[in-house]
């Protein structure tokens, strides 16, 4: 790929307003609360869309790009099952305890709801989460800047850590949140034109129904195989994602998406930060309708990647092959910006695509820095110093936590597709947590050493069930079968879904068995932490629109629509 002068200008603007951002809010970083937490002073529509674009990081924009290309339609159902439910139950019944009890992180609550022990297991997994989220990132920008631009593979990981070192250093959570609305704006317009030109050289919709007709049977499957999101869901064996409706429902719709979206700091912290109650319930309300939108911005160009790659002689497009001769599905997107974005339009682009990596990076260090200053630094190694001095541990953990995701990057190489490999992390992490969470909130006897063996039970499952299960053609070691093969899946999708059903369940059981047999916490030390003892929040007051409840029907609506109209 070659850049013009004005692809390089557009790119160069890019990175000198992001820091010119962090620049600017760096006076008004006066206080922890201020870096961690952004003063709690953000509006709703621009907490909605930093919530949003938290989640639009490289994982998303190249990992669903990915999916689309190696799973097809059936994709969607990481948004249309996956996230919009979970996202209207965060804003109705859960931003009310997270934002009414004042913890200033999701592991702070379960001190709260729970006890000391409980907040520190979560503290501890869920930084170690988030370094990893963040290393896909890393890799993801370093892959990109290497294959299209040529640019070393590790100067461009080094590269893109240290911008978002300073912009964070400088402006803490208010710098990225702002810098989230910014890079939401640039992928949507930078893709958009993505769209119509892969569509429309594939023959529109229907033409591309074809196209991936021939994929489908030329893979063992019926043609409608990469075009139907649930019409081939009854067996595992007659879908490319290898899953059957209960794996998909239970793993992804229930355990993995109520996991992430309702007890992922990531994506809760941006909605503490608004300036009330009332728009940190509308926050998740706000991101669900641009949302369930966005499989046709990220996954409609995998799929016509994946068609253009089958007709390549007529087409001149080809996906490049890995070297173990499996296609690399992560270079969907860059390897169609390269090949119908003209000049200008190619550096816009590839700023989206930046602004993407940027945008995933930061939003996982600002989680991380809150946890480890709040919850391990100040809870564990030293309770009593002076706010300025945990404002200062904050800067030093933006620092180690960019260089552990650097490392984390290293090991996102070993997969074709690092959406499996996100998916992974999490069902380790968020489904057990769900699992807490769930009982912690609507069940006021769960108590701190139910909690916090289940948390434990949980994640040895998660454990279990990997070590013990492989993928279909997947080599022993971090993909699975590490302890022995007991089971194959079809897919690394399916497996993982699999480990986050088990993970929850044992957490699940677990957190009740010990919970009634230790004793529960007064009904007194509950009140505003668990559902049954907690004033309900009054919005009578307020017109339809900024009523949770009335948003969440209207946008369930709609999504139910779109899963029946691409059935």
């Amino acid at each position: 790929m070659k850049l013009t002068l004005i692809d390089w200008i557009l790119m160069i603007v890019y990175f000198v307003f992001v820091l010119g951002i962090g620049w600017m809010l760096k006076r008004h970083m006066k206080t922890s609360t201020d870096f961690f937490l952004s003063g709690r002073s953000i509006p709703a529509w621009v907490a909605g869309l930093a919530f949003l674009s938290a989640n639009l990081g490289a994982q998303e924009v190249i990992g669903m790009a990915a999916s689309g290309a190696k799973y097809g339609i059936a994709t969607s159902h990481f948004y249309w099952v996956g996230a919009i439910p979970a996202m209207v139950f965060l804003g109705v019944f859960m931003m009310p305890f997270y934002y009414g009890s004042r913890a200033r992180s999701v592991p702070e609550y379960l001190k709260l709801r729970f006890d000391e022990k409980t907040r520190g297991f979560n503290a501890i997994s869920f930084a170690a989460m988030t370094v990893f989220s963040s290393g896909i990132s890393m890799y993801a920008m370093g892959l990109l800047l290497n294959l299209l631009l040529g640019w070393d593979f590790n100067a461009a990981i080094w590269l893109s850590a240290g911008i978002v070192l300073v912009y964070i250093l400088l402006g803490g959570l208010t710098s990225a949140i702002y810098n989230e609305v910014l890079q939401f704006f640039l992928i949507v317009f930078g893709f958009a034109p993505l769209i119509y030109l892969g569509l429309k050289d594939a023959g529109g919709w229907s033409g591309l129904q074809a196209s991936l007709a021939g994929v489908s049977t030329a893979n063992g499957f019926a043609p409608q195989a990469w075009t139907a999101s649930w019409q081939l869901m009854g067996s595992p064996s007659a879908n490319p994602m290898g899953v059957e409706w209960f794996g998909l429902v239970m793993g992804l719709g229930f355990v993995l998406s109520f996991g992430y979206w309702c007890t992922d700091f990531l994506v809760v912290q941006r909605a503490m930060a608004a300036d009330s109650m009332a728009a940190a319930r509308r926050t998740p309300m706000i991101a669900a309708f641009p949302k369930m939108l966005f499989p046709f911005l990220v996954i409609l160009p995998g799929m016509v990647a994946m068609a253009l790659t089958a007709n390549a002689g007529a087409s001149g497009f080809a996906l490049p092959a890995k070297p173990d001769g499996s296609l690399n599905y992560d270079m969907a997107i860059p390897m169609m910006l390269a090949h119908y974005f003209p000049t200008g339009l190619l550096g816009l682009g590839l700023t989206a695509l930046m602004a993407s990596f940027m945008s995933g990076m930061a939003g996982n260090v600002t989680a991380f820095n809150t946890v480890w200053t709040y919850d391990i630094y100040q809870s564990y190694i030293r309770r009593h110093a002076s706010d300025a001095h945990y404002l200062w541990v904050g800067r030093m953990a933006t620092v180690f936590g960019i260089a552990l995701s650097v490392a984390a990057a290293y090991a996102a190489t070993r997969f074709n597709n690092i959406m499996d490999m996100l998916q992974l992390v999490f069902a380790f992490v968020n489904a057990p947590l769900f699992a807490t969470f769930l009982l912690g909130m609507f069940w006021k006897r769960a108590t701190g050493h139910g909690a916090f063996t289940g948390l434990l039970a949980g994640t040895m499952a998660a454990t279990a069930h990997h070590g013990l299960t492989l993928p279909l053609n997947a080599v022993v070691g971090i993909k699975g079968g590490w302890i022995a093969t007991l089971h194959g899946y079809p897919s690394e999708m399916a497996q993982n879904f699999w480990t986050a059903i088990f993970a929850w369940t044992v957490c699940f059981v677990v957190t009740i068995a010990v919970s009634l047999v230790t004793r529960p916490r007064p009904d007194a030390e509950l009140v505003g932490l668990v559902y049954s003892l907690t004033e309900r929040p009054r919005d009578q007051h307020l017109p339809w629109y900024e009523r949770p409840a009335v948003l969440g029907v209207i946008v369930l609506a709609c999504v139910g629509a779109l899963n029946v109209v691409f059935w």
